[in-house]
């Protein structure tokens, strides 16, 4: 995991990828969980015989499921001393190109697009991050992250 003191130090980086997070095995229990907490119940997430005879050949994560850690892949991937907060300030272009399937491992790479300052001492940073899936030829999501933070 890469650490970055300064906002200075960051800027250096722009273009390139900060840090890639540890892998994650998503089974399907973190699928179930997801599908309760949002109520998308779909059978290619939740019924791994009916999934079993689908397209797939298993159940798949949902593709929110996969959005959604990216928070926790950011975290991973790199650490900005001096913050005092950050927050999620939305996204500019998701893409799902493959499905994560039960029992796949997937990590995320996170590449610095721009940085823009605002006023009272945040910063705005765009951040490509690609999820892989361990031994697949497509990610299984690309997403344009644009966050706040709040520099010391």
């Amino acid at each position: 995991m890469n650490t970055f003191s300064s906002l200075d130090e960051l800027s250096k980086h722009v273009g390139e990828v900060l840090g890639v997070s540890d892998w994650i095995t998503i089974e399907q229990d973190r699928i179930d969980t997801f599908a309760g907490a949002t109520e998308d119940r779909q059978w290619i997430h939740v019924d791994p015989e009916r999934a079993a005879e689908g397209p797939f050949g298993a159940t798949i994560a949902h593709g929110y499921l996969t959005l959604s850690m990216l928070a926790h892949f950011s975290w991973d991937q790199f650490q900005l001393e001096g913050a005092k907060m950050a927050v999620n300030y939305g996204l500019n272009k998701v893409r799902f190109p493959s499905p994560v399937t039960v029992g796949s491992r997937v990590r995320a790479s996170g590449r610095l697009d721009s940085i823009r300052e605002l006023p009272e001492g945040w910063v705005e940073l765009t951040v490509t991050q690609t999820v892989e899936i361990e031994g697949a030829p497509k990610p299984a999501c690309v997403a344009e992250t644009v966050s706040r933070v709040l520099w010391s």
